[in-house]
């Protein structure tokens, strides 16, 4: 594998500042990475990079890809594995980092804290009988949707590089080895406060409690209840991701509380993809027969993991164990009204409603059902709503669309905005251009198994404006052709 950076030597310039590991000890493991043989970069993000205040140079060398590969551990990182359990379809197991390590926090230049993990960097104690070591191809499936979520404006963990190790990992079959350096607020999750809570330990639970409203939650250390209030804002940042995951037919397809990120952010891209043809039990995680994180039962799920949340959380929110329940179940039955009008709110964008209107639900939800009985393409008849050339969709022509139609006409009538603010407002909220499925498997597959970048940049590049059509881009724009088969994602561990 080939790297399209210049082979000079440039460090990363950290500025690392590690505040969990003064936690208690029961929270990690002291643990460096596993070194791999030939680390060579597959790709750099150099404009995250500078957003970090990493490097100003876009000249990224050797010792770059021995830092990224953890076989050289910059000055200032405290190497751990953090420790946490989960929930994995519905049924609790004690978890941890099996194969990424946490470098530390480094401290941008605007005196943000951000973690900076490797994933698929060896062994640690929670391992289990996993080898610690991660695939090329899922490594650059992250990269991919981690930045293309990113350059949607929905809140997610992001992509530094991949570095290919030059050894393989054994699956079913002999696949390329890389290391991804994920870059995150932080990598507390639901698990971390369940792992806590089973242990009984209410001064351990106490600490991580007090340590995360600190991090991410300031403003509840003074309320009068700060683990209500700390609760009511995770819950409050879970119903606004998982909305804008919902209006643009993002399937996170492993929902497991140890994939809840606790600051909000999508993370754990493992059997994720967007959905073409739109239907609410559209699954594609080859490990979720049943259907438990299907699209239209994210928002369920996310309330369920919630509630997990409530649970470990219950001896912090009153000394009286009655009350600490009632307290929980209220903030966890606000959930469903709290995402609706999150939901709500972007999808009356995104058919150019400006007002609002009792009724909007109703009208949302019959282009939705339309969709659904004539498998029509959710991104791209979206898109097209705002378009001049609607006509010429072939579904404009259609009976039951042609009802709708007529009914969202007379809907836009009732506000002020001109057809040109409303297409406006449309075109910022419905995407061009998704990581269509088939583009990414393309930009995979030539990845790992031939070496070549060229679909991968191409697709990266198409993705950085999602919202802006492109002429160069219109093929990214197009929803795939007809297959027979379905689309089936793996978790790649």
């Amino acid at each position: 594998m080939t790297s399209q950076i210049d082979p000079k030597t440039t460090g990363l310039h950290w500025n690392f500042d590690n505040s969990y590991c003064q936690l208690p000890s029961f929270f990690f493991a002291r643990q460096s990475p596993a070194p791999v043989r030939a680390p060579q970069l597959v790709i750099f993000n150099h404009s995250l990079s500078q957003e970090l205040g990493l490097s100003e140079s876009t000249e990224i060398g050797p010792s770059v890809a021995l830092e990224l590969a953890g076989n050289q551990i910059p000055v200032g990182a405290e190497p751990i594995a953090q420790a946490y359990a989960g929930h994995q379809f519905g049924h609790f197991t004690m978890l941890g980092d099996g194969r990424a390590i946490l470098l530390g926090e480094h401290l941008s230049p605007s005196g943000q804290r951000f973690d900076i993990q490797l994933k698929g960097s060896g062994q640690t104690p929670y391992s289990r009988r996993g080898d610690g070591r991660a695939a090329l191809a899922p490594m650059l499936r992250e990269y991919i949707i981690s930045e293309a979520m990113h350059a949607l404006g929905i809140p997610t963990t992001r992509s530094l590089a991949v570095v290919s190790a030059g050894q393989p990992v054994y699956r079913e079959t002999t696949l390329p080895g890389a290391i991804l350096t994920r870059i995150a607020a932080s990598h507390i999750r639901v698990g971390t406060f369940e792992y806590a809570a089973t242990q009984g330990n209410q001064r351990q639970l106490q600490a991580l409690a007090d340590y995360t409203i600190q991090r991410h939650y300031p403003d509840c250390a003074n309320a009068g209840n700060p683990y209500l209030c700390f609760l009511e804002a995770v819950l409050d940042r879970q119903a606004r991701l998982v909305a804008r995951w919902q209006q643009v037919g993002f399937i996170h397809g492993v929902m497991n509380t140890d994939n809840m990120s606790i600051a909000g952010e999508t993370i754990d891209y493992g059997p994720c993809a967007f959905m073409d043809t739109y239907h609410a039990d559209t699954v594609f995680s080859s490990i979720d027969q049943q259907g438990r994180y299907a699209y239209g039962n994210q928002p369920l799920m996310a309330q369920w993991n919630l509630a997990r949340l409530t649970e470990a959380l219950l001896a912090l929110l009153h000394s009286d164990s009655e009350e600490a329940l009632r307290l929980g179940r209220t903030v966890v039955f606000e959930f469903p009204e709290r995402f609706q009008r999150y939901w709500l709110s972007g999808m009356r964008a995104k058919l150019g409603l400006f007002t609002e209107e009792d009724a909007d639900t109703a009208l949302i939800q019959a282009l939705l059902a339309w969709m659904q009985n004539t498998a029509q393409d959710y991104t791209h008849t979206l898109r097209s709503l705002g378009s001049d050339a609607l006509a010429a969709q072939p579904f404009f022509h259609n009976a039951a669309f042609a009802i709708w139609y007529a009914q969202w006409q007379e809907r836009l009538t009732r506000q002020p905005q001109t057809p040109e603010q409303v297409r406006a407002l449309m075109n910022v909220n419905n995407p061009a251009i998704i990581p269509r499925n088939h583009h990414v498997e393309e930009a995979l597959r030539a990845a790992s198994e031939e070496g070549d970048l060229t679909n991968l940049h191409q697709l990266l590049e198409a993705l950085k404006q999602p919202y802006v059509e492109r002429p160069e881009f219109k093929a990214y724009q197009m929803p795939p052709p007809a297959s027979r088969e379905p689309y089936r994602t793996f978790c790649g561990t």
